[in-house]
């Protein structure tokens, strides 16, 4: 996992692999809703211990069974390896947890 810039060729590669992500400008959201409030809590929690472990950390917003996170490498200026490493990440906790 680089934190060096992807191309534009590399993160259209990297979004045909994460098909519930898509970019918003120099990052890349995904929307996932949970069964319950504490499923999505517990999803949180699970994103957080993955985050701490690459020392890359999403934007996360929840309203109640919804969640929202955002992920960019803001010292690149845009998305690296570290963004799509941790999308998999998350779509695996969302896969197992919710």
């Amino acid at each position: 996992m680089s934190r060096t810039r992807l191309t534009e060729d590399e993160i259209t590669t990297a979004l045909a692999a994460l098909p519930e992500w898509h970019r918003e400008g120099e990052a890349i959201v995904r929307t996932a809703e949970t069964a319950s409030f504490p499923t999505a809590i517990r999803v949180v929690d699970t994103v957080a211990v993955a985050a701490e472990e690459l020392d890359h950390h999403p934007d996360i917003d929840i309203r109640w069974r919804t969640l929202r996170f955002a992920l960019s490498t803001h010292s690149a200026g845009g998305l690296t390896g570290l963004d799509t490493t941790l999308a998999a990440r998350i779509d695996e906790v969302l896969r197992t947890t919710s």
